[in-house]
């Protein structure tokens, strides 16, 4: 087994750049020769591309050996904020004008953000019983992506990720480097030999996180100032600082999301990226948060009776939970939404600028098929009452709460409008 390498070796002293790259090498040396095979995974973000584009840069100067394949995965989650969805498809370019393949991993058709919600009514995301956006939208699909990709290949993969855990921890000593269990490497450090989340990948792949030491100033550094520069690669990297905030990036230790992500309590990278004036022209996609959450209302969803779960004898831990969105509130957000990006991309063809692409015409297309055959999530068929209607209290001991002044309620309903 290859020795650990000791990146504790300076001891409290702050890592410079240039000690953080030849850390970075080091660890590539000495992990990389046992793999034939190399996949960088990448998300866009600032630590992924820095990853990327600095071993690509290693790799060209011949400061490290290239493996016999190198797949760089792009995870595209179809909500990516503009400004790096840009960068990434610059990206993206100059990676194959080096020849270098680029795989682009996105989720199926019916599993992906906008057409999971609308089409099929799922409600959005939310961080206490219903955050499936993750790993549909991205580890799902980037794993059955490296299990095609293994198919392809003989022996084993090295999968090079933009983990990073800054040096404060490293100088801390509270990242374990390595540790056994099973006879394999473990843990959070820079080389795994298993990926524990892809159950048909085991045995033949491993991970290596070569920036795992780096501090945050050093991948601005290398992102604004190094990498674009001819002799670092002239990679168009800078403008995904944009997304961060610019020039203070740095400063607001900024970071990024999805577009009007659900599970944020504020838009505060969205809010980042407006002030930078460029990118001002973006400002209806601050509209988008608003319509998540007002789709969570209760007048948008449908809601188990519970007395019919009680019936056929079934137990539920909520058996009155508020469940998928109605059909004609689906319409009616696709149209919003629709709206917005039509709204954006008029005044980006006015300004030169890059448009939207929130809804594609395929995926509108979907949308609109699952919604005229009156889709519905597994275990509803839609012929439950609208989440607004009084109901008995159903509680999941079986007991029954009758509803009192049932008639009152529903005449005060219609007196309020």
């Amino acid at each position: 087994m290859t020795a650990q390498i000791d990146i504790f070796a300076a001891g409290a002293q702050r890592l410079q750049m240039t000690e953080s790259i030849e850390l970075t090498i080091q660890s590539l040396q000495a992990y990389g020769s046992d793999h034939d095979h190399w996949g960088i995974a990448w998300s866009g973000g600032k630590d992924s591309s820095a990853t990327l584009t600095l071993i690509i840069w290693l790799i060209d100067t011949g400061r490290i050996k290239a493996p016999k394949t190198l797949t760089v995965f792009y995870a595209d989650t179809r909500q990516e904020l503009l400004p790096l969805a840009n960068a990434a498809s610059q990206i993206m370019d100059e990676l194959q004008e080096r020849g270098i393949h680029v795989e682009v991993v996105t989720a199926p058709m019916d599993k992906r953000f906008m057409v999971y919600i609308l089409g099929r009514g799922v409600p959005p995301p939310n961080n206490n019983t219903l955050r499936w956006c993750t790993r549909q939208i991205k580890i799902d699909p980037m794993e059955a992506a490296l299990e095609a990709r293994l198919a392809e290949l003989d022996g084993n993969v090295l999968m090079i990720t933009g983990v990073r855990q800054g040096e404060s921890a490293i100088r801390d000593k509270r990242i374990e480097m390595s540790c056994g269990k099973d006879g394999a490497e473990c843990g959070q450090g820079w080389y795994q030999k298993v990926l524990p989340e892809a159950k048909g990948l085991k045995g033949r792949l491993s991970t290596l996180a070569p920036l795992l030491h780096w501090r945050v100033c050093h991948v601005w550094e290398w992102l604004k100032h190094w990498a674009p520069q001819a002799e670092f690669g002239d990679w168009s990297t800078a403008m995904i600082a944009d997304a961060y905030g610019g020039d203070e990036a740095e400063e607001i230790n900024a970071r990024t999301g999805c577009t009007g992500c659900p599970l944020a309590s504020e838009d505060m990278a969205l809010d980042t990226i407006l002030r930078v004036p460029y990118w001002a022209y973006l400002a209806p996609l601050k509209r988008i948060k608003p319509l998540w959450r007002e789709l969570r209302e209760p007048q948008h969803r449908l809601r188990k009776a519970g007395i019919e779960l009680l019936k056929s004898g079934k137990v539920a831990a909520n058996p009155q939970r508020m469940g998928p969105i109605l059909l004609e509130s689906r319409l009616m957000a696709l149209e919003r939404l629709l709206a917005i990006q039509a709204e954006i991309n008029e005044a980006a063809q006015c300004l030169g600028r890059p448009m939207v692409d929130m809804i594609n015409s395929e995926e509108e297309a979907r949308i609109r098929e699952l919604i005229a055959a009156e889709t519905w999530p597994n275990g509803w068929d839609g012929d439950e009452p609208v989440a607004t209607v009084p109901l008995d209290k159903v509680f999941a001991d079986g007991t029954v709460q009758p509803l009192l002044f049932h008639e009152v309620l529903l005449e005060g309903d219609g007196a309020c409008g």
